[in-house]
């Protein structure tokens, strides 16, 4: 089972995913959690580069193929070899992500970003994808409270952001069984109820596999 995680950055959606891997482990599951870009050495590396503030200026359509070619590698390494042993992913982000950010954001042909998303990700969607979604002041709020600079990917700028905000709310529209919305500025503990109460279900019983 593949169930990843989407939001704007500071949305809580790492913390949610952490309390949800923690929840599955309790029930015996086998659990791999995996971060975008990244999960593996090339992978890594690629992010890297894409979210350091001294990397130079990257044309969006170099971007978009730099987030593509880290996610095939971790789809390779990880995710498909996971799945074929009947284990569960947690992935904080996934192809979602590129199409927000690389299409809505910053104005790629949605559906070059689809077909390009397709190549890497071996055709693999998700099986739920739990989007936390908050307004643009909450995450200047929180950045600002947690005293951290942004990277290269949240300098994009305000107008930036509300398009990929804008994209993400346009994608949970279209695909509703798949991406549920979640209000990212509820608390902690009320959010983590009710991803728990989406995720439980879809699970097989403890000690089955597919």
């Amino acid at each position: 089972m593949l169930i990843t995680f989407e939001g704007l950055d500071f949305s809580g959606k790492t913390t949610q995913a952490n309390l949800l891997l923690a929840r599955l482990r309790g029930r015996g599951e086998v659990v791999h959690f995996i971060r975008e870009p990244g999960g593996t050495p090339v992978s890594e590396r690629v992010r890297t580069l894409l979210l350091d503030r001294s990397t130079p200026d990257i044309h969006p359509i170099a971007e978009l193929f730099l987030f593509s070619a880290s996610r095939i590698q971790l789809v390779n390494e990880v995710i498909l070899p996971a799945i074929r042993r009947g284990e569960t992913i947690v992935c904080d982000r996934y192809h979602d992500s590129t199409t927000a950010y690389q299409g809505y954001g910053r104005g790629i042909s949605l559906e070059a970003v689809r077909t390009i998303n397709r190549l890497a990700t071996e055709g693999i969607d998700p099986d739920v994808t739990l989007l936390i979604d908050i307004p643009l002041d909450e995450i200047e709020r929180r950045r600002t409270a947690a005293g951290l600079p942004a990277d290269r990917m949240e300098s994009g700028g305000r107008s930036f952001y509300e398009r990929v905000r804008a994209g993400y709310l346009e994608l949970a529209r279209s695909e509703p069984a798949r991406i549920l919305r979640l209000d990212g500025v509820a608390p902690v503990e009320e959010i983590s109820r009710r991803i728990w109460g989406i995720v439980e279900p879809r699970l097989l019983p403890p000690g089955r596999h597919p």
